[in-house]
């Protein structure tokens, strides 16, 4: 356990630092795993309802992620009843995972069960073994919540194909908005400041979460590389899906996470801007999710001709993960956000000229946005971070 604050990440955490736990990091594997999944069952069923399917499972995926890595933060992963609780999460999640090709097809049960089990686990655990009352009763209101989704996955579970869609939209819907607002109940809402949390965990957990969802993504795109024929074209639409996911990481990873890092630091209330970064999860997942599905597409037919599936996936995922980010830096520090949002202007124009172009060639046009936008935000960042305090305020 570190004993001085990071220059980046400071004070003003209640209760003790520690590090990212390996067992945390073995948590993550079980849910970055899901993106694979997910772009399969996109990939397979490539219609407006087969993304409503992939979303719907998404936001299930995310949510329990979210739930369960603020129980083990709020919690300590280092006591033994709470690494017990993330490994039989990490069993569940795993299985569950694993059905989400087949959940709206033969096995909607496989998937459902660890899913509610999850659920009910984390949320009664938490509420009963939970350090302070003002926890306890935070607890309480998620297990409310739990109470009205449950029911929802499970009616989906029960009827065919074609409803399934609708009633495991509503859950997912609820456990969204809950992870969201902090799982208010009328009159008894959360309150920040009444809870000893270990922020800067928190915001290494998401970093290192990100970056895992990143290398999942590179499997995901190099599955997609292995299956195509060794010429030119296909390598190059390979390596050219490479780099663009090599800049999405560029416009967080140099100087927008040290931003973050540094607000929270300096923030009266850190677990706010915590948890709206856990929040933007689930589009930064959904964007990674649409580009790998956007490269398998270009990447197995790079001369064919172009189409709006592949450049609203091409184009659209990046520009939601750029989204997310400006939303983050607009909401929290008013600053760093404006290039962001320009880009996406220039994301739905290259989406448009998809439509005409060989999948190559969008490849090539995504690159050349994305080079761009990291230049420029490489010298936004810079200019952010020379105004923000190095360490923790005096």
């Amino acid at each position: 356990m570190p004993s001085d604050p990071s220059p980046l990440t400071g004070a003003l955490f209640a209760g003790p630092r520690r590090n990212v736990s390996p067992l945390e990091l073995f948590f993550d594997l079980v849910f970055v795993f899901a993106i694979g999944r997910l772009a399969e069952h996109l990939h397979a069923v490539l219609s407006w309802r087969g993304g409503a399917e992939t979303a719907v499972m998404l936001v299930a995926v995310l949510s329990l992620w979210a739930l369960t890595s603020f129980d083990a933060t709020f919690l300590d992963v280092e006591r033994p009843r709470t690494r017990a609780l993330v490994l039989v999460v990490m069993g569940l999640g795993l299985f569950m995972n694993a059905q989400i090709p087949h959940a709206f097809a033969g096995r909607p049960w496989a998937f459902v069960v660890p899913l509610v089990a999850i659920l009910l686990l984390t949320d009664l655990t938490a509420a009963f073994a939970a350090p302070t009352p003002a926890l306890r009763r935070h607890y309480h209101r998620v297990t409310a919540w739990a109470a009205l989704s449950v029911p929802l996955w499970v009616a989906g579970a029960a009827v065919g194909p074609g409803p399934r869609l609708f009633w495991w939209a509503l859950a997912a819907a609820v456990d969204m908005t809950g992870v969201w607002l902090a799982h208010p109940l009328p009159g008894n809402v959360l309150g920040s400041r009444e809870l000893a949390f270990d922020a800067e965990h928190m915001v290494e957990r998401i970093r290192l979460f990100i970056i895992l969802q990143l290398g999942e993504t590179v499997l995901t795109i190099g599955g997609a590389i292995s299956a195509a024929p060794v010429d030119v074209p296909s390598v190059t639409a390979g390596l050219g899906a490479f780099v663009a996911l090599v800049c999405l990481c560029a416009s967080y990873f140099r100087g927008g996470e040290s931003i973050l890092a540094r607000y929270v630091a300096a923030s009266a209330d850190p677990l706010l801007p915590v948890r709206r970064a856990v929040s933007g999860q689930y589009t930064t997942l959904a964007g990674l999710v649409a580009l790998a599905v956007g490269a398998e597409l270009s990447i197995a037919h790079p001369t064919g001709p172009g189409s709006p599936e592949a450049g609203l996936l091409l184009f659209g995922g990046p520009a939601l993960y750029v989204l997310t980010q400006a939303w983050w830096y607009w909401l929290n520090t008013g600053r760093a956000w404006g290039a962001r949002l320009l880009a996406c202007p220039v994301f739905a124009a290259g989406g448009l000229a998809a439509c005409r172009l060989a999948p190559l060639a969008s490849v090539l046009l995504l690159d050349a946005i994305l080079v761009v936008l990291v230049a420029v935000l490489t010298g936004v960042h810079r200019r952010v971070l020379l105004t923000m305090p190095a360490g923790p305020p005096g």
